[in-house]
C-alpha cells in the first residue's frame, strides 16, 4: 500500500515547497519538506519510506549531487526532479544517475501527482521486496547445515539421487531433508523455493 508512505519535498523556494505540500495533502498524500538538500541528507538515518521530489538547482548541494549521495548511502527511494527549461540537460543527467522522472516548470499539478503516485508505487514494491528478502534470509538462517546443502542441490537443479551421491547419504534421507527445507522455507513448490533464493540474491 502507498497510503502509509511519505513524499519528501526538497526545494530552497518556500513558496514551491508549500505549494507542492498543499497539492499532495489535497490528494491525501503525506509529505515532509526540506529547505536544502543537506537537510534531507541529515534526515537519512530516519527517513520514512516513500519517494523524493527535489529541485535540481539549489545552493550548496544540488539535486543531482543529493541523488549521488543518497545512492552512496544506500537510500533507494525513487526520486523525481523538478527542473526549469534551461536545466533539462541536467535533469537528463540526473536520470542517468538513477532519478525516476523529471518534471519541467511550470508543472501541471496532475502531471506531478501522476509522477508521484507512480514513484510511490515503485517505492512500495521495492520496500515489499526488501522485506520479503529479509524474511527469506531469516528462514535460510534457520536451516541446518545439511538442510542448506540439500537446498543448494535442489536450486542447482539436481535430482535427489545426485544430491544423495554428492552428500554421501541415502536418497530417502535427502527426501526427509527436502521436506524439512520446504516446511522451514514455507515453500509450496520447488519453483517457489527457487524463486525465494533468487529474491535474496537480487537483494
Amino acid at each position: 500500500m502507498v497510503n502509509d508512505l511519505v513524499v519528501h519535498v526538497v526545494d530552497d523556494d518556500a513558496a514551491v515547497r508549500d505549494s507542492i505540500a498543499f497539492l499532495l495533502d489535497t490528494d491525501g498524500i503525506a509529505s515532509r519538506t526540506y529547505d536544502t538538500a543537506a537537510a534531507l541528507l541529515a534526515h537519512v538515518p530516519a527517513i520514512e519510506p516513500g519517494c523524493i521530489v527535489t529541485d535540481v538547482r539549489m545552493p550548496e548541494v544540488s539535486g543531482l549531487e543529493m541523488v549521488r549521495r543518497l545512492k552512496a548511502s544506500g537510500v533507494t527511494l525513487p526520486v523525481i526532479v523538478i527542473t526549469g527549461h534551461a536545466d533539462v540537460p541536467l535533469a537528463i543527467e540526473a536520470m542517468h544517475a538513477g532519478v525516476t522522472d523529471f518534471i519541467e516548470k511550470p508543472f501541471d499539478d496532475e502531471a506531478l501527482l501522476a509522477s508521484v503516485r507512480a514513484a510511490l508505487a515503485k517505492g512500495a514494491e521495492a520496500r515489499d521486496q526488501a522485506l520479503l528478502a529479509k524474511e527469506i534470509l531469516a528462514r535460510l538462517d534457520a536451516l541446518s547445515t545439511r538442510e542448506r546443502q540439500v537446498l543448494d542441490g535442489l536450486v542447482a537443479g539436481h535430482a535427489n539421487k545426485v544430491i544423495a551421491y554428492d552428500l554421501d547419504i541415502s536418497p530417502r534421507t535427502v527426501e526427509v531433508y527436502r521436506a524439512n527445507v520446504m516446511t522451514k522455507m514455507q515453500a509450496r513448490s520447488l519453483s517457489e523455493l527457487v524463486r525465494m533464493t533468487m529474491v535474496t540474491r537480487r537483494d
